[in-house]
């Protein structure tokens, strides 16, 4: 088991690397800064901080503890080969994770737990790291519960947890890839990069992950011959890590909490440090917005209200 993690941690970051590359060399949107307004907050808090905690909520306080002691050993999937075991949950995961995101957009209370994912005005490999810590709670506990509770093979977990992180990063990647008739059935930043857009028209779309078969199949694909004019939400949104997660349960104005002397102070402790040893080029990121509204945007606001 420590090898398969030691193989996979090493794939995994030498996939960043392939897709910083990619990125600089086949950009989908050119001029796209590697360390762009909320890089940090997406490496360091969601990527590094949340996953390490939620790892061991999910793993160690939910699944395992259900494992041992509350339901019984359903060994289900136990003698597949493990190539069927990762194909079969790679596929009934993704369907689920079809549906269930597109209930988030079609729903107002689930909309909150999702709303952060969308936050981010430029999206790239990092971008589909930022989600609420509720929406991966949810969604990676149902994820893995049926690996764990099923009997399936212990590197199943190791494995499709490697699948979905590259995924993620390649179907959020800066690069402009022309996959053909690929994209009726595998999912890739065409698709993808439309449903971060701040654009009414594809609100409603591009719902799927790793498989486009279910937009096409349930009618919710969106894929026209040009590229986004702009991406993010239509409204502000913190862009501290803590607000962004407050911002579920009560609406935050980040601007005037700037006007606390003791806030701002927090608030621009990180881009000072950053500034300090040479990862950022001045604060002003910090306390600045790009605030570009949708043409839709009263409309949409009101929906979802």
């Amino acid at each position: 088991m420590g090898n398969i993690v030691y193989y996979t941690t090493t794939i995994l970051v030498l996939s960043v690397f392939v897709f910083i590359y990619l990125e600089k060399k086949f950009p989908y949107r050119k001029g796209l800064k590697l360390f762009r307004e909320g890089f940090w907050v997406d490496l360091i808090w969601y990527t590094f901080v949340q996953s390490y905690f939620l790892q061991i909520i999910i793993f160690n306080w939910v699944l395992y503890p259900l494992r041992q002691h509350y339901l019984p050993n359903y060994n289900f999937v136990t003698d597949w080969p493990i190539v069927a075991q990762v194909l079969f949950f790679l596929v009934t995961h993704d369907l689920y994770i079809y549906w269930f995101h597109r209930w988030q957009h079609h729903s107002k209370i689930l909309w909150k737990t999702h709303e952060a994912h969308h936050s981010n005005k430029e999206v790239d490999w990092l971008a589909g790291t930022r989600s609420h810590s509720v929406e991966i709670l949810i969604n990676q506990t149902i994820e893995y519960a049926p690996i764990i509770l099923l009997g399936a093979n212990p590197m199943v977990v190791p494995i499709k947890a490697l699948i979905d992180a590259v995924w993620g990063m390649y179907i959020h990647s800066n690069i402009n890839i022309k996959s053909g008739k690929l994209q009726y059935f595998i999912n890739g930043p065409e698709m993808h990069q439309w449903h971060h857009a701040d654009q009414r028209e594809v609100f409603y779309s591009n719902y799927g992950t790793k498989f486009a078969i279910w937009d096409w199949m349930f009618g919710t694909a969106y894929l026209p011959d040009k590229k986004p004019l702009r991406f993010g939400l239509y409204y502000k949104f913190p862009r501290d890590y803590f607000l962004q997660h407050l911002y579920m349960f009560k609406k935050v104005d980040e601007d005037k909490l700037l006007e606390n002397k003791a806030f701002k102070t927090y608030y621009e402790l990180r881009p000072r440090i950053f500034k300090y040893f040479g990862l950022m080029k001045d604060d002003k990121g910090a306390v600045q917005e790009q605030e570009v509204l949708s043409e839709a945007s009263p409309q949409l606001a009101e929906e979802l209200k």
